[in-house]
């Protein structure tokens, strides 16, 4: 399997960031915010508990989100409408075959005035939309290790400004 964290990229198109604990992915989620804006496509890949959903709660809650945040594994997607932009969280962990995507009408979900965060995209294979950021979770002593790289031009343009 593909491992992120070994890759070359250039400064411009990745970073590597330590967590030590939840406190520090909620405040990852909340810098994220200033980088997002409508259209753009997130992938968020790690294993299970290695902070996918708590980064997906600190950008909800910094963009004023009052409520639970709870990870989508049973729903598939969860849905959060701030005014005229909606912020779709995808989890895709239950898929076993990549159809399931475009059976379930996912497609429709993807335009200019949503978010999309997703969780195991790879089960949707390649099906999906190019994804502008891709977030590599990982453990690593005794907190995370997190990847954010660029997948498009878009992508690469949100970095610039992180």
């Amino acid at each position: 399997m593909h491992n992120p964290f070994l890759s070359d990229f250039s400064a411009e198109q990745s970073f590597i960031l330590q967590l030590a604990d939840e406190t520090a992915t909620l405040a990852l989620g909340e810098k994220f915010t200033n980088i997002l804006h409508p259209g753009l496509i997130v992938f968020l890949c790690g294993d299970l508990g290695a902070g996918k959903t708590t980064l997906t709660r600190g950008i909800l809650h910094a963009m004023g989100y009052q409520g639970k945040v709870k990870s989508p594994t049973y729903n598939l997607v969860e849905i959060y409408k701030f005014s005229r932009l909606y912020l779709y969280h995808f989890d895709f962990y239950r898929f076993n075959d990549p159809i399931e995507w475009e059976e379930a009408g996912f497609r429709d979900y993807f335009n200019e005035n949503t978010i999309c965060l997703l969780e195991w995209p790879e089960k949707a294979d390649k099906l999906l939309p190019d994804a502008d950021i891709k977030v590599f979770f990982r453990f690593h002593q005794s907190g995370r290790e997190i990847k954010i790289q660029a997948g498009t031009e878009k992508g690469k343009l949100c970095l610039k400004h992180w």
